[in-house]
Protein backbone atom coordinates (compact mmCIF):
# COMPACT_ATOMS: atom_id res chain seq x y z
CA UNK A 1 0.00 0.00 0.00
CA UNK A 2 1.22 3.52 -0.69
CA UNK A 3 2.38 5.82 2.07
CA UNK A 4 0.57 9.15 2.12
CA UNK A 5 2.46 12.29 3.08
CA UNK A 6 1.52 15.72 4.36
CA UNK A 7 3.84 18.38 5.71
CA UNK A 8 3.61 21.48 7.85
CA UNK A 9 6.01 24.29 8.65
CA UNK A 10 5.66 26.78 11.51
CA UNK A 11 7.53 30.10 11.78
CA UNK A 12 7.71 32.23 14.92
CA UNK A 13 6.14 32.16 18.35
CA UNK A 14 2.84 30.42 18.96
CA UNK A 15 0.89 33.68 19.34
CA UNK A 16 2.44 35.70 16.52
CA UNK A 17 3.66 32.94 14.24
CA UNK A 18 2.16 31.35 11.18
CA UNK A 19 2.52 28.20 9.18
CA UNK A 20 1.79 26.42 5.94
CA UNK A 21 0.39 22.94 5.39
CA UNK A 22 0.81 21.01 2.20
CA UNK A 23 -0.41 17.70 0.81
CA UNK A 24 -1.29 16.49 -2.68
CA UNK A 25 -2.68 19.52 -4.56
CA UNK A 26 -3.45 21.51 -1.40
CA UNK A 27 -1.30 24.18 0.20
CA UNK A 28 -2.63 26.63 2.75
CA UNK A 29 -1.79 28.79 5.71
CA UNK A 30 -2.69 28.23 9.35
CA UNK A 31 -2.26 30.25 12.53
CA UNK A 32 -3.61 30.69 16.05
CA UNK A 33 -6.40 32.98 14.73
CA UNK A 34 -7.41 30.40 12.09
CA UNK A 35 -7.47 27.70 14.75
CA UNK A 36 -9.09 29.33 17.77
CA UNK A 37 -10.78 32.41 16.29
CA UNK A 38 -12.19 33.33 12.87
CA UNK A 39 -8.88 34.10 11.16
CA UNK A 40 -8.00 33.41 7.56
CA UNK A 41 -6.55 30.05 6.64
CA UNK A 42 -7.22 26.53 7.79
CA UNK A 43 -6.32 24.54 10.89
CA UNK A 44 -5.50 20.95 11.81
CA UNK A 45 -9.07 20.28 12.97
CA UNK A 46 -10.59 21.28 9.62
CA UNK A 47 -8.16 19.03 7.80
CA UNK A 48 -8.93 16.18 10.19
CA UNK A 49 -12.63 16.80 9.54
CA UNK A 50 -12.14 16.76 5.77
CA UNK A 51 -10.24 13.48 6.02
CA UNK A 52 -12.94 11.94 8.20
CA UNK A 53 -15.79 13.16 5.98
CA UNK A 54 -14.06 11.79 2.89
CA UNK A 55 -13.25 8.46 4.51
CA UNK A 56 -16.78 8.03 5.85
CA UNK A 57 -18.36 8.93 2.49
CA UNK A 58 -16.22 6.33 0.72
CA UNK A 59 -16.95 3.67 3.37
CA UNK A 60 -20.69 4.33 3.14
CA UNK A 61 -20.59 4.15 -0.65
CA UNK A 62 -18.68 0.87 -0.45
CA UNK A 63 -21.15 -0.65 2.03
CA UNK A 64 -24.20 0.50 0.11
CA UNK A 65 -22.75 -0.79 -3.16
CA UNK A 66 -21.92 -4.18 -1.61
CA UNK A 67 -25.52 -4.39 -0.37
CA UNK A 68 -26.80 -3.80 -3.92
CA UNK A 69 -27.66 -0.12 -3.49
CA UNK A 70 -24.91 1.90 -5.19
CA UNK A 71 -25.52 5.53 -4.19
CA UNK A 72 -25.94 8.37 -6.65
CA UNK A 73 -24.18 10.60 -4.13
CA UNK A 74 -23.00 10.79 -0.52
CA UNK A 75 -22.33 14.23 0.99
CA UNK A 76 -20.78 14.39 4.46
CA UNK A 77 -19.79 17.22 6.76
CA UNK A 78 -17.64 16.60 9.84
CA UNK A 79 -17.99 19.00 12.76
CA UNK A 80 -14.80 18.70 14.80
CA UNK A 81 -15.05 19.91 18.39
CA UNK A 82 -11.87 21.02 20.16
CA UNK A 83 -12.10 21.86 23.85
CA UNK A 84 -9.71 23.08 26.52
CA UNK A 85 -9.49 20.29 29.11
CA UNK A 86 -7.30 20.08 32.21
CA UNK A 87 -4.80 18.11 30.13
CA UNK A 88 -4.84 20.73 27.34
CA UNK A 89 -6.59 21.33 24.02
CA UNK A 90 -8.25 18.11 22.88
CA UNK A 91 -10.43 16.98 20.00
CA UNK A 92 -13.36 15.73 22.05
CA UNK A 93 -16.02 14.92 19.47
CA UNK A 94 -16.63 14.62 15.76
CA UNK A 95 -20.20 14.83 14.53
CA UNK A 96 -20.72 13.43 11.04
CA UNK A 97 -23.69 14.75 9.09
CA UNK A 98 -24.38 12.86 5.89
CA UNK A 99 -27.04 12.97 3.23
CA UNK A 100 -27.15 10.34 0.52
CA UNK A 101 -29.12 9.78 -2.65
CA UNK A 102 -29.72 6.05 -2.85
CA UNK A 103 -32.41 4.49 -5.01
CA UNK A 104 -34.37 1.51 -3.74
CA UNK A 105 -33.19 1.36 -0.13
CA UNK A 106 -35.37 1.60 2.96
CA UNK A 107 -34.52 3.83 5.93
CA UNK A 108 -33.54 1.00 8.28
CA UNK A 109 -31.13 -0.59 5.80
CA UNK A 110 -29.62 2.82 5.08
CA UNK A 111 -29.11 3.59 8.78
CA UNK A 112 -27.46 0.19 9.31
CA UNK A 113 -25.01 0.88 6.48
CA UNK A 114 -24.30 4.38 7.83
CA UNK A 115 -23.54 3.07 11.33
CA UNK A 116 -21.30 0.38 9.88
CA UNK A 117 -19.42 2.96 7.81
CA UNK A 118 -18.98 5.14 10.90
CA UNK A 119 -17.28 2.33 12.80
CA UNK A 120 -15.40 0.77 9.86
CA UNK A 121 -13.79 3.69 8.05
CA UNK A 122 -10.02 3.84 8.74
CA UNK A 123 -10.13 7.41 10.03
CA UNK A 124 -12.85 6.47 12.57
CA UNK A 125 -10.69 3.56 13.67
CA UNK A 126 -7.70 5.86 14.09
CA UNK A 127 -9.82 8.18 16.22
CA UNK A 128 -11.24 5.58 18.62
CA UNK A 129 -10.46 7.82 21.62
CA UNK A 130 -12.80 10.51 20.23
CA UNK A 131 -16.60 10.41 20.52
CA UNK A 132 -18.01 10.08 17.01
CA UNK A 133 -21.69 10.79 16.44
CA UNK A 134 -23.70 10.45 13.26
CA UNK A 135 -26.73 12.08 11.69
CA UNK A 136 -27.57 10.27 8.46
CA UNK A 137 -30.45 10.94 6.10
CA UNK A 138 -31.62 10.01 2.65
CA UNK A 139 -32.04 12.85 0.17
Amino acid sequence: MPVRRASATWHGSITEGHGRMQFADYEGSYSVPSRFEDGDGTNPEEILGAAHAGCFSMALSMGLSAAGHAPDSVETTAEVHIDKLESGWTVTRIHLITKAQVAGIDEQAFQEQAEKAKSDCPISRALEAVEITLEASLA
